[in-house]
């Protein structure tokens, strides 16, 4: 990463949600102690916050308890299996440097590796954090196949080429590829023979896809421009100075959105788990939740359509996938009112259409990469629309209320505003859409309107200050809401000692 002057590219939080879960599991399984004595060594936890400490150890008791499980049902065969430290590499060195410059292409696969003492069998656990992932693509099996069966036990330093350790290379004659969830300890086993294996791994068309991603160079700016040191200077994702409005915190660059910021508002603890680590327990969405995807579904679909068919001449659909039967009147309701603001109506074939288009803008004065997935974003005369669409059953929220509501209509008018989107700044606009059963708006702001502008600032500019000095995400219990509806209670000590408990969510 580049690093500005006098910056610290340090992290005050662990943000590797895996990191204390193998800290547990290598205890338990190379150091040969229990996961109740592996739990109570605070090295294993170093800069977690409480509620990444207790996921950790439920999560690490469901790992072993599946892997305690399968090892039974295998008898002999898989109590064999002992834990490989050494990562599995598949190395192609070069004689002489390559047209890109290359002298190693290596291969490797993240997971906890596993092998007979003899090296016939080779194993890889790869978890989830929630259920199972049971939807790979076969290329992707196929290539983790291939490091199994063809990888050899290397040192991986960081940021320099994998060095093949001096050992005894014996290739395996069975390889297995195990998908654990860490939510519940479901599994998903892909066992084949080497002779197997060599086949799918053909099959899949491995070769062909490892060339085009060697080969690839289109830049597909999203939240992993985050970890790349050329994003400063990368064409391909607009630099926005000031964008924030804040300076830079001495610590590793982060990414940031609009949700991020809500969350975070809510909670900091919630925001590190949720919007960070990434965990959840797995509980079903509400009403309001799956309505509203469901009704952008549709619209996407509709608006992703190159005949670009205004939406008040399509037939309504009977229904839509999701939601139940109940569910559906409110939800269709909502897309008969879109059709009085479809931008198709009148719409010339040259204007561009993009719906769920994600801007990504690098903000260096904050070091952080800023981004944003608008529902639709549309050209008009020169000029460049950005739409939200909102769906609700509640009351309409006042104009000079909606950037407060919808924070996100804040960013958008401020990276329309920085020229993030290009196009003619005079015609450039931000829309709301405000869908109700029974009836329907749309809301105009002007980017570049110096007091539009300035309430947008101001709006987002207390929630991006706490974001940007946090050092610690404390848990912040609200009374008023509660803390049962939270994605993380189970694990949140402080949510569950503040009284509020599951059923007493509104």
């Amino acid at each position: 990463m580049i690093k500005a002057a006098g910056r610290l590219p340090a992290k005050p939080v662990e943000d590797f949600s895996f990191k204390p879960l193998f800290a547990l599991l290598d205890a338990v399984e190379c150091e040969g102690r229990s996961l109740k004595e592996a739990a109570a060594d605070p090295t294993n936890f170093r800069k977690c916050t409480p509620v990444h400490i207790a996921w950790a150890r439920e999560a690490a008791a469901v790992y072993l308890a599946a892997r305690t499980a399968m090892e039974a049902r295998r008898g002999a065969e898989g109590a064999s299996l002992r834990r490989v430290i050494p990562a599995w590499v598949v190395v192609d060195a070069l004689e002489q440097p390559d047209a890109r410059g290359a002298t190693q292409y290596e291969q490797t696969v993240w997971g906890r590796q596993y092998a007979s003492e003899d090296g016939a069998v080779r194993e890889i656990w790869i978890p989830s954090l929630g259920t199972v992932n049971s939807e790979r693509p076969d290329v992707e099996i196929a290539a983790v196949a291939d490091v199994l069966l063809n990888g050899v036990p290397s040192r991986t330093p960081f940021d320099a080429p994998a060095d093949p350790l001096p050992w005894p290379r014996t290739r395996p004659q069975r390889v297995r590829i195990v998908g654990v969830g860490l939510l519940d300890g479901t599994t998903e086993v892909v066992d084949w023979t080497a002779e197997e294996a060599g086949r799918r791994i053909q099959e899949a068309g491995l070769e062909a896809a490892l060339v085009a991603v060697v080969e690839g160079r289109e830049a597909r700016p999203g939240r992993d421009c985050v970890r790349c040191a050329a994003l400063p200077v990368c064409r391909a994702v607009p630099q926005a100075p000031g964008l924030l409005g804040v300076d830079a915190a001495p610590r590793k660059r982060r990414s940031l959105s609009v949700t991020d910021l809500r969350v975070y508002g809510e909670c900091p603890e919630r925001y590190h788990a949720t919007r960070v680590l990434k965990l959840r327990d797995g509980r079903a969405e509400n009403t309001a939740i799956r309505r509203g995807r469901a009704v952008d579904a549709w619209l996407n679909a509709r608006h992703a359509d190159p005949d670009r068919i205004p939406c008040r001449v399509i037939e309504l659909p009977g229904g839509l996938p999701g939601l139940e039967d109940v569910e559906q009147p409110e939800a269709l309701a909502m897309i008969r009112r879109h059709r009085a603001h479809c931008p198709f109506d009148g719409m010339p074939d040259r204007e561009a259409v993009e719906p769920q288009r994600r801007l990504v803008a690098y903000d260096a004065r904050a070091d952080v990469l800023v981004v944003a997935d608008c529902d639709l974003v549309y050209s008009d005369r020169g000029g460049v629309v950005v739409r939200e669409t909102k769906t609700t059953t509640g009351s309409y929220i006042p104009p000079g209320g909606l950037m407060s509501r919808y924070p996100q209509l804040a960013l958008a008018v401020l990276l329309v505003h920085h020229g993030v989107l290009g196009g003619d700044g005079c015609r450039s606009r931000v829309e709301l859409e405000v869908l109700r059963p029974d009836s329907s708006r749309l809301e105009e702001l002007d980017p570049h309107d110096p007091r539009t502008v300035a309430r947008a600032r101001a709006e987002l500019q207390t929630s991006i200050a706490g974001w940007v000095a946090d050092r610690s995400y404390p848990a912040q219990p609200r009374p008023e809401t509660g803390c049962a509806s939270c994605e993380v209670h189970r694990w949140c000590a402080t949510g569950r000692s503040n009284g509020l408990h599951r059923g007493d969510a509104a």
